[in-house]
């Protein structure tokens, strides 16, 4: 019997049109023989699934299922592919925990700390051979100071970014004083982030991208991608735009400095207590070589050309292989009570 499986996309945030491209993606992906996918959109005000001819069956919010023709579906597994709130800061994470079901994601723990990239910094802040940009991280009360709380602690260039926010909305380089203020006031009213920001020392470097997952018993790290882009930093435009960036995988890196990465990165996923597949980025300084995080993606993209993908193609392997390996693993996760 084929395992009934819900795929999730959509979401609260700004992050929904790239869950939508990697919930088709991975939809494409799955082996049809195997499961029955349903790709359920969870938006502010509606959850439901939505068949081929354009019947919508909302989700009992009780047991999480859809009555299709009659007949109950319940799932065996949720596929979580969406990006940002509230499918990476932990919420749905803690729902399915109630109810019992299984999920492909890091716990709602994880998730929610992993969200807030000032939290995450602090906990991590002890791992050999990673290093940490100066930051300073912002309430909602030091808005109307926070010029002057940057200019005292923290020198130009500089990142401002939601604190809890993905895909690179919100954020800004600012290289002169006059530019901060507005800097900080996009970060704060970007939606759906918390309403902190976090503002951190510019690194120059190469930047890297690297999925780090463990399906069994051992923490893997698949092949790094390079990422150059014509833009000022990697922004959203450099993200999602054609022709604005160059992504090499495998990474031209040197053998000290991919065993390096990967014990770092291993170093960070067994500490954040991560579970599943996630990505970790990072800055390797052009001056020292020491390698500075970024941050942490516990959902990462699954569009065809996004970093993941090009990595586990690099190992060799297929994604519809790695998923299966990815499901299966998941499901041996929660019947053992991980």
């Amino acid at each position: 019997m084929k395992l009934k499986i819900a795929l999730l996309c959509g979401g609260y945030s700004d992050e929904d049109e790239v869950s939508y491209k990697s919930a088709a993606f991975v939809e494409e992906s799955l082996d049809s023989e195997r499961y029955d996918v349903y790709k359920i959109k969870i938006l502010p005000h509606e959850w439901f699934y939505e068949n081929s001819e354009g019947a919508v069956y909302t989700i009992d919010k009780n047991d999480f299922s859809i009555r299709v023709n009659g007949d109950k579906i319940l799932f065996d597994l949720i596929f979580m592919m969406i990006h940002g709130s509230p499918g990476e800061n932990g919420l749905l994470q803690g729902y399915f925990e109630m109810l019992g079901l299984p999920y492909t994601s890091c716990d709602s723990l994880t998730s929610s700390l992993t969200m807030n990239k000032a939290y995450t910094k602090a906990v991590l802040k002890d791992i050999t051979g990673m290093y940490l940009a100066n930051s300073v991280q912002l309430f909602e009360q030091d808005q109307e100071n926070a010029v002057e709380i940057i200019e005292s602690k923290l020198m130009l260039p500089i990142f401002v970014k939601p604190n809890g926010g993905g895909s690179s909305i919100g954020m800004s380089k600012v290289e002169q004083a006059s530019g901060i203020k507005d800097a900080v006031d996009l970060a704060f009213n970007t939606e759906n982030t918390g309403r902190q920001v976090l503002v951190e020392e510019f690194i120059s470097g190469r930047e890297f991208s690297v999925g780090v997952y463990r399906f069994k018993d051992d923490v893997q790290v698949l092949p790094a991608t390079e990422v150059i882009t014509s833009r000022d930093f990697f922004d959203y435009e450099a993200k999602y735009t054609a022709g604005l960036t160059q992504e090499i995988t495998p990474a031209e890196i040197n053998e000290e400095q991919v065993e390096r990465m990967e014990r770092i990165v291993k170093d960070i996923y067994l500490k954040l207590n991560c579970k599943g597949l996630v990505r970790v980025d990072f800055f390797l300084e052009h001056k020292t070589d020491k390698f500075y995080f970024i941050e942490i993606n516990t959902i990462p993209g699954q569009t065809k050309t996004s970093f993941i993908p090009q990595q586990i193609r690099a190992t060799g392997k297929t994604e519809r292989a790695f998923y299966r390996e990815w499901i299966e693993s998941s499901l041996l996760r929660f019947a053992t009570k991980d």
